[in-house]
């Protein structure tokens, strides 16, 4: 599968757990794993997962409007940049957003898949 393809699949799989469950994250983050959120950083799969499931709003819809990505390091990480917009509920106008996450390099069964850090 070319890189397009993954980066593409991990976002809508990361987007629809998002809408759904966030706490339901929890599996695609590492100890490693860093957030950046309005310039808080929160490392840790739990610290990251709780600031997700604290955000001010219960019911969401994100709507991807690109996915770019590239490789990231001579051993086969991956960065991706998505941008789009986020309906609230209740909220007549939809809000936009970016996100690029660092995926790490496959070491073994346990981390494959999983994100290196979030901004």
């Amino acid at each position: 599968m070319d890189p397009d393809s993954v980066a593409k699949a991990f976002v809508e799989h990361y987007y629809s757990t998002f809408d759904a469950n966030r706490a339901n994250l929890a599996g695609l983050y590492q100890d490693g794993s860093m957030l950046t959120f309005e310039g808080q950083k929160i490392q840790g799969s739990q610290n990251i997962v709780a600031k997700l499931t604290s955000l001010p709003f219960q019911q969401c819809q994100h709507s991807i409007t690109t996915v770019d990505c590239q490789p990231s390091g001579p051993a086969g990480g991956m960065l991706v940049f998505v941008s789009g917009n986020l309906q609230l509920a209740g909220e007549q106008h939809a809000l936009k957003f970016s996100q690029c996450t660092c995926h790490d390099v496959p070491s073994d069964a346990n981390t494959t898949g999983k994100l290196l850090c979030v901004q």
